[in-house]
């Protein structure tokens, strides 16, 4: 199957993907900020640079794409079809890399939480930020 772009406007494409401030991190940093609480963001020192630490709650809040971090029944997340051979273990990599670094974390005493991407459209952002709100300070 071919590319729907050609070469430029795919290079272009590519390269306004970012790995930081990110909209759906910008939307979660905003409602916490609004809330009273005081972050971190993408924190060099901790294992998988997170997107937000809160060094006073013990926590660790990262906000994941459902592509790049495969979204299990997520409809957001959906397999390239072309290129697999690229795609496939790229994704695979992330998804076990992401869940080596959680699993590091909360083994030195972090709580970490996963905000994806998919929960924070606009008809259930609210009840989501709500609730991780709630869990920070439990």
């Amino acid at each position: 199957m071919a590319d729907n772009h050609s070469p430029q406007v795919r290079s272009y494409n590519m390269s306004r993907i970012r790995s930081k401030n990110t909209k759906p991190e910008a939307i979660v940093r905003s409602y916490l900020f609004s809330v009273g609480f005081r972050f971190r963001k993408n924190d060099k020192r901790y294992l998988g640079k997170p997107d937000i630490v809160l060094p006073k709650y013990k926590t660790i809040v990262f906000v994941h794409g459902c592509f790049w971090h495969c979204h299990e029944n997520c409809s957001d997340f959906v397999l390239p079809k072309s290129h697999s051979d690229y795609w496939l273990p790229k994704l695979e990599r992330n998804r076990i890399r992401d869940a080596e670094n959680v699993a590091e974390l909360r083994k030195i005493g972090w709580r970490v939480m996963i905000v994806w991407e998919c929960e924070l459209k606009k008809d259930c952002r609210q009840e989501k930020l709500e609730k991780l709100a709630t869990k920070i300070c439990q």
